[in-house]
């Protein structure tokens, strides 16, 4: 599901935004020592009261009990808060401002699902560097694996399609370019009003043997259960989309299971395009609201077109969500912003409120934004505080154990071990 306008026009100015982007940072130290004492810790997979966070040299010193703050460290009181990993956002589409606008509301990490990779180069090196940055870091498909004419072929830019193209060369060619995964579109464009041609399954299979192949996920765009069906027979690692046009009923959970497979619900979207958009809650929350740019408000107040129609399947979404939980399939937190209804860092709070609305317990939606989706892509330092784990962090006030909206009461950001500042003042953000 993409934005078929704003998409379209964004990454049209893509060659000029990378144009203007500086060199890569360098990779090292140099970070200050920061202790955060006697706060509540969520470490990526569970809470710790009273904890210590020492940071130093972009990464974490040390986690937990009966830790010494270094000399000459920055000493933060963290009574009475919460510190978070920087959250990933694990389905999203990143080109202008996207990286910036992400780590203002504390998403540290993009996982991006299609892209032009013209930048991949300067994309790795600035994600290895510990250095400053004002921006998240950033995973990429790059160019999804689509038909001529197909899903992903109608924002006005080429796209290397598969017709005649052997898979395992398409493959070969997306991996050259800098593509961290392999993305496929299963997409006939029934749930949408359109008729798209897609995808045959033995080239979706093809595509999924010749990534893992090469050693990398492959993970699959579906919008029916018939499309995620195919796509977990041919042995994907993961859908970045729930289907919308049927119950997730138990052969369905069965398969996942089966396939060891992972699934980003993307409730955000879906709620926008099903007429449950979350844009007047965002644009007028005390704090998210306020560090919203123009462009975070335009995408906010956009509307996919025929969300009355398929108002009705809302609920549907949600106990899919709630059902694949409860069976134990891993589930990852994805806005797919900039789509309409959604902008990028804002829309990820949001999905963590639908993922708790549809029956996780915050603690589970907050490993859907953490751990989970760096476990499934194979980030081992990022979406965790613990020793050795990049110094990515988000000092809250509260607990959002007791009320998941508190992960937007941020009151500091820190990336790489470097203070991150905020657009808003103290004062506005209270």
């Amino acid at each position: 599901m993409k934005n078929m306008t704003a998409i379209g026009v964004l990454l049209g100015l893509l060659v000029l935004v990378v144009l203007s982007l500086p060199g890569p940072a360098p990779s090292g130290a140099g970070s200050p020592v920061t202790a955060i004492i006697d706060v509540r810790l969520f470490d990526g997979t569970d809470f710790l009261e009273d904890a210590t966070v020492i940071l130093a040299d972009g990464r974490v010193l040390a986690a937990g009990h009966d830790i010494e703050v270094p000399t000459g460290a920055t000493v933060i009181d963290g009574r009475g808060r919460t510190a978070l990993p920087g959250l990933i956002d694990a389905h999203a589409h990143v080109f202008g401002a996207a990286r910036e606008d992400a780590l203002r509301f504390g998403v540290t990490t993009l996982l991006d699902m299609f892209r032009m990779p013209m930048d991949s180069v300067q994309v790795r090196a600035e994600r290895e560097s510990l250095s400053a940055t004002k921006r998240a870091d950033l995973f990429s498909a790059g160019y999804l694996a689509t038909v001529p004419g197909g899903h992903g072929t109608q924002f006005g830019f080429p796209v290397p399609t598969l017709n005649d193209t052997d898979p395992a060369e398409w493959v070969a060619a997306r991996l050259e370019e800098g593509s961290d995964y392999i993305k496929i579109v299963i997409e006939d464009g029934s749930n949408w009003g359109r008729e798209l041609p897609t995808l045959a399954p033995d080239t979706v299979r093809a595509l999924v043997a010749a990534a893992h192949a090469r050693g990398v996920l492959a993970v699959a765009h579906v919008s029916t259960y018939a499309a995620a069906r195919m796509a977990l027979d041919a042995g994907v690692d993961g859908l970045v989309h729930l289907f919308v046009d049927a119950p997730v009923d138990a052969q369905f959970i069965a398969a996942a299971q089966s396939a060891g497979a992972w699934i980003m619900p993307t409730a955000t979207v879906l709620a926008a395009s099903h007429g449950h958009s979350g844009a007047a809650e965002l644009s007028e929350h005390p704090v998210l609201g306020a560090r919203l740019s123009p462009m975070q408000a335009q995408t906010l107040g956009q509307a996919f077109p025929g969300t009355a129609a398929r108002r009705d399947r809302w609920p549907m979404v949600l106990a899919g969500v709630r059902a694949l939980h409860e069976a134990g399939v891993p589930l990852l937190a994805g806005s797919d912003a900039p789509n309409p209804g959604t902008a990028h860092g804002a829309s990820l709070h949001h999905e963590l409120a639908l993922l708790v609305e549809a029956g996780l317990a915050p603690i589970a939606a907050l490993r859907a934004a953490t751990s989970n989706p760096a476990r499934a892509f194979g980030l081992p330092d990022r979406g965790c505080l613990q020793p050795g784990c990049r110094a990515d962090l988000l000092l809250l006030e509260g607990d959002p154990r007791e009320d998941i909206d508190n992960t937007a009461r941020i009151e500091r950001i820190w990336k790489n071990g470097h203070p991150v500042m905020l657009k808003s003042s103290a004062a506005r953000l209270r």
